[in-house]
């Protein structure tokens, strides 16, 4: 089985696909002016505007569970793993990804706002690549296909990476414990007492709707990714003197890499656009959620999480782990052979090893633990913005048949998200790692492919940017959006809603005129 995902993987983690990443993000760059620079301070100050409403969260909200998807284990083992087995070169193009997936994360959030519409059972807002593939393209089975491929991916092959990554945190910190007989398999009380606290919770949160995951995260996620940035800053501090070199080795390891050019720039690729998710087509699922008066504007904050991410957390990581020096590299090379052995033979490439004892060689033992607990939020969290991704896919492909397929599809998509936790947390790094690089490649090649043909089809994004702008130019205090007019077909939520708002107009100018 670990044979054939490894060469499944292989071949969809094809150098095609990440010329792919990079080239879409160039090219999106490129049609927006490098929108990411221009709009900055816009994308700053459209992240603590919005206000939730009845039928979506706020644009803060969705921030942080788009972040929540983010920032996982893809901060901190991701990272390990891309200099593990890429060099301090994969560092680099980790960055070139957040960079130009920044307005790849414009563009596919951008679209999950437009073409948007509302729960038939719950009237909350719902969206994402199926919804706009089958309205943007006109294409609804390419959309079914999305909505199949993100369940399996979403609900399948990723829960288990952040769940061994929890458990792997808080073994390395206090041990396997002692060993039971498992179904024919040793497991350490440790990892069965880890898995049985993350299964409690999840239910708990999951059970309880959009709202509740919107609030667990909006508190969670800020708190733990300041906190961590915070420590990884007070490391650098102290070894400020190495700050140049680790910056040397970075940018010099970029194209000369000890590991090999391509070994860089795929690993660096790979894990920037696992961590980052520009491209995948998992944040446009939350940005669908959010409650804001233009398209535009939850685009722009969603293309500045992708900054919070790779730029902010993963370099924080990078640069723990390089000052410190507690890592291996082990390239191309046959497993247990390296070109760099900064730390004993065996340490765990795949898993938040390398982080921990970066911060453990200054913090002592509080380092260890305190990586142990934002390992547990940030997976946790990434394990909780999962399932609301595959929730989304699955009222998408229930919302025409009934209330009961609907209801039947979310409780079956709970218990298996359950069972593949558990199946994660037992299994080894490298091998959950593989498979869950599966499910990003797969979803990552039919987003990245669906929303460049909607672009040379309508270029519905950058109507609907030079829409805003010319909105932000004139110095509106409300924002309005009106798809006929720009010339948007099928964004019928917009649509309704505009409608709406021009009769409600007249309706006041009438009464007006009346007194």
């Amino acid at each position: 089985m670990e044979g054939l995902v490894n060469t499944v993987n292989g071949i969809i983690w094809s150098p095609a696909l990440i010329y792919l990443c990079l080239g879409a993000g160039l090219f999106y760059s490129i049609m927006t002016r490098f929108a990411q620079v221009r709009l900055f301070g816009e994308m700053i100050r459209l992240i603590f505007k919005g206000k939730s409403s009845a039928d979506g969260i706020s644009s803060f909200q969705a921030l942080t569970l788009s972040l929540a998807g983010r920032v996982g284990m893809g901060n901190i083992a991701g990272v390990a793993a891309a200099i593990g087995f890429g060099g301090p070169g994969a560092v680099f193009w980790m960055w070139v990804v957040g960079f130009l997936g920044a307005s790849t994360a414009y563009v596919e959030s951008t679209l999950a706002q437009i073409y948007k519409e509302k729960d038939v059972n719950t009237g909350q807002y719902r969206g994402g690549p199926a919804y706009y593939f089958e309205r943007a393209l006109g294409q609804r089975w390419y959309g079914v296909i999305f909505a199949i491929a993100a369940l399996i991916a979403l609900s399948m092959f990723l829960p288990g990476i952040q769940a061994n990554g929890v458990v792997n945190a808080v073994t390395q910190v206090i041990g396997e414990g002692t060993t039971m007989n498992i179904l024919g398999a040793e497991v350490g009380a440790t990892r069965l007492g880890a898995l049985a606290i993350i299964l409690v919770v999840f239910g708990i949160i999951i059970f309880g709707g959009i709202k509740r995951i919107a609030t667990v995260t909006e508190f969670a996620v800020p708190f733990m990714a300041i906190g961590y940035i915070v420590l990884a800053l007070i490391i650098m501090i102290s070894r400020f003197e190495m700050i140049p070199q680790v910056f040397g080795m970075i940018v010099g390891d970029a194209f000369t890499a000890q590991a090999g050019l391509g070994a860089a720039i795929g690993w660096g690729v790979k894990r920037g656009v696992y961590s980052s998710e520009a491209g995948q087509g998992t944040g446009p699922h939350a940005a669908a959620a959010a409650e804001v008066d233009h398209p535009a504007q939850q685009g722009l904050v969603q293309a500045f999480s992708v900054y919070v991410d790779t730029l902010l957390v993963c370099s924080a990581t990078a640069f723990m782990i390089l000052t410190m020096g507690t890592y291996n590299i082990q390239g191309t090379l046959p497993e247990g052979q390296y070109l760099v052995q900064n730390l004993v033979a065996g340490t765990e490439i795949n898993s938040p090893a390398f982080t921990q004892m970066a911060m453990e060689s200054v913090y002592g033992a509080f380092g260890n633990i305190f990586i142990a607990i934002a390992v547990f939020f940030f997976a946790f969290t990434t394990i909780v913005a999962n399932y609301y991704i595959a929730e989304v896919n699955v009222v998408y492909l229930t919302r025409f048949i009934g209330p009961k397929a609907n209801r039947i599809g979310l409780f079956l998509v709970k218990i298996l998200m359950m069972v593949m936790i558990a199946y994660g947390a037992l299994n080894s790094a490298g091998y959950i790692w593989a498979i869950g690089d599966i499910g990003v490649g797969l979803i990552a090649w039919l987003n990245i492919v669906g929303i460049l043909i909607i672009f040379f089809m309508a270029r519905p994004t950058m109507k609907v940017l030079k829409d805003y702008e010319a909105q932000r130019k004139a110095g509106v205090t409300r924002y309005t959006f009106d798809p006929v007019k720009i010339g948007i077909k099928n964004a019928l939520y917009w649509e309704e809603r505009h409608l709406k708002e021009q009769q409600a107009l007249k309706s006041d100018l009438l009464r007006k005129d009346a007194k």
